[in-house]
């Protein structure tokens, strides 16, 4: 008996360390054909990108998966903030590829970060069931033991940046962890009933094909993913800035509304920037979008300061 338990502690040792919540499996530099390369470098915010900056395509473990991604890192050594970058869309639609990361990852990574994305399991070649805003949220919590591990970050100053459905994200992520400095919003989702209201196709082709027993538990499981819903569950300690745009279609952008609205009634820290007429991805708003981020991110992450007295006060 005593050698059959021996042998299965050291069977269940073998089994668990390889099941390593962020081990980074694979880690390869990424290098655009120069056609591609050159059109980026024709727009001026992207001049300085590929001498400032460095972009790996990553696979790493969550709860036993092979989890795809990105990481973008400046060239010069050194250990640095850390945006954790949380996309949109749904399976493969709005996952990162070469082009996009480089695109949205590396622009932020040369204001001084290290920044990391996850392909969430089921897109981007990842494994595993999506389950849009439900355990893949796990695959964010799991890149923080992945750059643990990261000399060119400091993962004392982490702050998570969402976009559509990666705002989603973020509100589970900030509603289950207090480890993040600051959070962005971005057209982020809030309330799901609402996003079924406005557009019936998100119920016939995402919620219904992605959400655990949705035709059982259907209420519940919309909750789950409005943070309207339970906002009192986001972290007190981590500020939050919306960016929604009034030309919105895709996502509400009372959603950004209604959340400042219970975020305000809570003395929950946050900014609300509203772009008149800006679309679901503030293209009108690009440079601005972008100034307004880094300002929150440097404010917080970056500088570590403490948001201000929420109570009323003041002459």
């Amino acid at each position: 008996m005593k050698c059959l338990f021996k042998i299965a502690l050291i069977v269940f040792v073998v089994q668990t360390g390889f099941a390593q919540n962020g081990r980074l499996l694979h880690k390869d530099i990424v290098n655009l054909p120069d056609s591609i390369k050159q059109k980026f470098l024709e727009r001026n915010k992207f001049k300085t990108v590929f001498t400032s900056t460095k972009l790996f395509k990553i696979t790493y473990e969550s709860n036993g998966l092979k989890i795809n991604g990105y990481l973008s890192t400046p060239k010069e050594s050194g250990s640095y903030p850390v945006i954790i970058y949380n996309r949109g869309g749904n399976r493969d639609f709005g996952a990162f590829n070469d082009i996009g990361a480089t695109y949205v990852l590396r622009s932020m990574s040369q204001w001084g970060y290290t920044v990391i994305a996850s392909n969430y399991r089921g897109g981007g070649g990842s494994e595993g069931m999506e389950e849009f805003g439900g355990t893949d949220v796990n695959d964010i919590h799991n890149l923080i033991p992945l750059l643990d591990n990261l000399k060119e970050a400091d993962t004392s100053r982490i702050g998570i940046y969402g976009w559509s459905r990666g705002g989603l994200m973020t509100y589970r992520a900030i509603s289950e962890s207090c480890k993040f400095k600051a959070a962005i919003i971005g057209a982020g989702m809030a309330n799901s009933f609402r996003n079924i209201e406005e557009r019936p196709e998100m119920e016939k082709y995402v919620f219904s094909e992605l959400l655990p027993n949705y035709k059982t538990n259907k209420e519940a499981e919309l909750k789950k993913r409005s943070a309207i819903y339970w906002t009192d569950k986001l972290c007190k300690t981590t500020p939050i800035l919306l960016l929604h745009g009034s030309g919105d279609w895709r996502v509400s952008p009372k959603d950004a509304l209604d959340m400042a609205d219970s975020l305000y009634a809570k003395k929950h820290p946050f900014r609300l920037h509203f772009y008149e007429g800006g679309d679901h991805g503030l293209s009108e708003y690009d440079q601005e979008v972008n100034e307004n981020a880094k300002d929150f991110l440097d404010y917080y992450v970056k500088d570590l300061n403490t948001h201000p007295n929420m109570e009323p006060h003041g002459r």
